[in-house]
Formats: C-alpha cells, structure tokens, sequence
C-alpha cells in the first residue's frame, strides 16, 4: 500500500480523489426484543435499545469486553470530537437492516452534523498535517507517527465516518457510505482544521482497483452482513492478513473496540465494502489521470511498502516515473506501512515536508 503526501489547498476540487453469538427473539406482551449473549448466564441479555455503555446488543459479544479500563479509553482520552458535514437524510431513526428494530444511541448519527473522531499532536500554530487512514483501519493506526511530526507540525488524525469512534450512521439515515460522499465529507472535515495550505499523508492505491478476497468477503449478500459483525475478521484479519504486521494485544483491544460496542460497526463496513466493489474502478483511474495530467502542481511523494500481500508492487515504479511523482520504498513493510514500520514512516514524512515546508 502507498503512503501519499501530497500539498493543496482547501476547498478540495471536485475531482480529488487522494485515498455473534446467535440472536434470539423473544416475545413479551406481544414486543419484539432481539438480544445478544456474551455468556451462558441468562442475566446477561443485551438489548438494542441499551444505554451506550454497554452496547447496543447487536454487536458479536452484547458490547461488554472488560470491566477494566482498556487501550482503546486510553486512546479516546487523547482525541476530541469534531462536528463537520451536514447529516443527510429525513432525520427518522435509524433501524437496523435485518429486523428493522431501532439502534441505540450508539448507532444513530447526530442531527446537524456528523461527529468525527480526532487526534491532534503540535502546536496549532505550526504547519497542518492531516493523516488519512485507509479501509478499514483507524486513526490510531498513526498514533506513533504523530509524535514525530509533532515537532514542527500540527499533525492530525481522524476517523473516517463508519470507523473507529467518528459517528457510524446506518446506511440510508443520513449516509450511503458511497464514495462521492467520502470525497465530500474529506472536504468538510479539512476545513475544520485549515482553510488555507494543508499537507494530506493518505493511503493510496494506484493501480488496484480490485478489493482483495479479505475485504471482498464484507461486500457478499448475507455473508457479508454476517462476517461484518465479527471483530475477528473486521479487524484482526483484516489488518494482519495483508503483510508481516503483527498485532500486539493491546492494539487489537482498539480495533476490535467499535465492533463490540455496536453492531453499526459492521453494518458500515459492509455498506462500503459494497459501494468500492461498484464504485473503486473508476475512481482509481480518475485518480491516475489526475495525478499523471501535466496541470496537476501539487508536490507528490509515493511510499510503497514492498511486502505488500493484497497489492502487487507491478506497475508502480513505470507509474511514478510516468507522472514525476517521487517514490519510496520500504522492503519490510507491508500494506500498513505505518503499523510496519511506523517510525521510519514518521521520519521519511517529516523529511519531506522540510524541504516542502522550508521548516
């Protein structure tokens, strides 16, 4: 997977393109409740309209983890909500898409804009650096590279919309997942952070317009409903199974988070694994003649982890040339070249942006 910075400045042109435990039905006085159990203990029913806390009971364990404090509270302490881009939608509730039952709190998205998950490191005074993740990782897949770039930036990374802790609205209430809405919500959310120059560090495919078996498998009619509500797979096989990341506990504890704690997690996942298998194709080669086209100015550096098992390395080196963007190559990294190789990727971000930046 590539790692591109490239310079711009907002607004963003319309054309940029930088990127269960079994349920039960019960019935009571004639009202359908759907629970979800983590255990064999009857008590521990989990309603879909539970309080935020412990989930809202269509999630792959009821949404009750541990009693203890966990990396993913530690990490949410060090972010902020920001509010940006307007809700679509009639503002009716939002029910999930196989019983038609309302979500919970958790699972609704708020009614003016939509709230995104943010991380900032460095003064807000100094250069703004914006860290994009890619499909279906989080913002913390960053969290050793803004301390670097912290020096001499204010570095910042978000949760896209359906990711991580930023709001996850249930497909048709409010957000179809599609990717011209990710093209436009990017614009909203950059602008909350500058208006003026800003620098985006985003993962990019260049050449790959097809999703790889693992994240294919969320876009399947049922299968794909069913696999995205099983954090094993969302997160842990999604992220180990494209190189030679290892994931350490604590961090799969974060990326399992979302998907124990609701059940739109999933549904979000598969409503854009969907819309890039219908939709990916043309934008990568709307992307490509961008970003080959003589009018395009803005300064571009490709960093391709070469260890890479869901993107062939082919076609890369003849794309960069062909286009004079600059290209680095990480031999030991992977598809997540900044969870491979994080601090080599902080540095190599920071050293660009130097000449860049003249910092």
């Amino acid at each position: 997977m590539a790692i591109c910075l490239s310079s711009a400045s907002l607004s963003l042109p319309k054309q940029y393109h930088p990127f269960i435990s079994t349920p039960q039905i019960l019935y009571r006085k004639k009202k359908v409740i759907l629970t979800c159990q983590s255990s064999n203990d009857p008590n521990e029913d989990y309603l879909l309209d539970a309080p935020v806390s412990v989930g809202d009971g269509f999630s792959f364990s009821g949404g009750k983890y541990s009693d203890e404090p966990s990396p993913a509270d530690e990490w949410f302490k060090q972010g902020k909500i920001v509010k940006a881009h307007p809700v679509g939608g009639t503002g009716e509730k939002a029910k999930d898409p196989i019983f038609g039952l309302a979500m919970a709190g958790s699972s609704q998205a708020s009614t003016d804009l939509f709230r995104w998950f943010c991380v900032e490191s460095g003064s807000p005074g100094n250069p703004p650096v914006i860290l994009i993740h890619g499909f279906p990782s989080q913002a913390y897949s960053y969290r050793k590279v803004l301390p670097i770039l912290s020096k001499n930036y204010h570095a910042i990374a978000f949760d896209w919309l359906g990711f991580g802790f930023s709001d996850k609205p249930q497909p048709k209430y409010g957000f179809d997942y599609t990717l011209k809405e990710y093209e436009e919500s990017l614009e909203s959310i950059v602008n909350e952070f500058s208006k003026d120059k800003v620098t985006l560090v985003v993962q990019l495919t260049v050449k790959h317009a097809n999703l790889p078996s693992t994240l294919a498998v969320f876009s399947n009619f049922l299968l794909g409903e069913i696999f995205s509500q099983d954090p094993l797979r969302a997160s842990d096989k999604a992220l180990t199974s494209c190189g030679p990341y290892k994931m350490k506990e604590d961090d799969a504890m974060v990326y399992r988070r979302p998907y124990l704690i609701s059940g739109s997690s999933g549904f979000a996942l598969n409503a854009i694994s969907r819309s890039m298998k219908k939709e990916l194709k043309a934008y990568v080669e709307e992307m490509r003649r961008i970003l080959m086209d003589e009018k395009w100015k803005v300064e571009t550096t490709v960093c391709w982890g070469q260890r890479d098992r869901w993107l062939s390395f082919e076609g890369v080196e003849d794309f960069c040339k062909e286009s004079n963007h600059q290209l680095i190559t990480l031999p030991m990294a992977g598809h997540h070249v900044q969870e491979d190789c994080s601090e080599e990727v902080g540095n190599i971000i920071a050293g660009i942006l130097r000449k860049t930046t003249r910092i």
